[in-house]
């Protein structure tokens, strides 16, 4: 498909499943892409409720993860409590170990605290560049992303074309409130991180994520340094 068909057919195919469950519109793309279709899973409340989805209409649904080597413990105990409960084997991308390198080198090695360029820098060694690789031979990137979560993503649709890495993608959670996922994680047995219960309701690289105070925005302890308005690692750039 040309750019201009997969945005066209992103709109189209928008408008057919906004009002449907998530879990139809898994269906439909699993079905329509095998082996084409993927998750690209952080470990989050939404994407393990993708996750119990996915593997519940095919147990070979394709689902990665970025492991970016500044991860917390609890997550990487999640990805094999994981694996173990579906009989999956969840994909880990790393990053360029020679960018890496240069990159502390230069700058030192929690540079993302020093400016927002240099921050930029490191989610885009660590994140963006696994994900171009991981997408590769994608047609349909699966997310979790939820309008309610962050101010930067109210207008973004179920079904969108992705210009950056050229691919159809897919948000079936996105007009899904933060209490239907936890529902979902609750009533399904679906394994979560244990970091949920001490205060971190959004989970990523260790250094650059914190605990937050009952009430507060839920993205609120990432990048808390940072203006609100910008606070995202460059995988969901619109």
């Amino acid at each position: 498909m040309t750019a201009e068909e997969k945005r066209s057919f992103a709109v189209s195919v928008n408008e057919k499943f906004i009002d449907l469950g998530p879990q139809k519109v898994l269906e439909y793309f699993l079905g329509e892409f095998p082996g084409r279709a993927a998750l690209s899973s952080s470990l989050s409340y939404e994407d393990q409720t993708i996750t119990d989805m996915m593997v519940k209409i095919r147990k070979d649904a394709r689902i990665f993860t970025l492991d970016t080597g500044r991860q917390f413990p609890e997550t990487y105990e999640l990805i094999d409590r994981t694996n173990m409960q579906y009989g999956i084997s969840i994909e880990v991308f790393f990053p360029d170990f020679r960018k890496v390198q240069e990159m502390v080198r230069k700058h030192g090695v929690n540079l993302f605290y020093d400016s927002v360029e240099l921050r930029h820098l490191c989610c885009n060694i660590r994140k963006v560049e696994p994900l171009k690789r991981a997408l590769q031979g994608v047609d349909v990137w699966i997310s979790g992303l939820r309008r309610e979560q962050s101010v930067t993503r109210t207008s973004m649709q179920m079904v969108e074309y992705d210009e950056t890495d050229d691919v159809i993608k897919l948000n079936p959670l996105i007009l899904w409130t933060e209490e239907q996922v936890k529902d979902y994680v609750r009533e399904n047995g679906v394994p979560y991180n244990r970091l949920h219960e001490n205060g971190f309701p959004s989970i990523g690289c260790q250094p650059c994520t914190r605990a937050v105070k009952p009430g507060q925005d839920i993205r609120s302890g990432r990048w808390w340094w940072e203006d609100p308005d910008h606070r995202e690692c460059g995988l969901h750039v619109r």
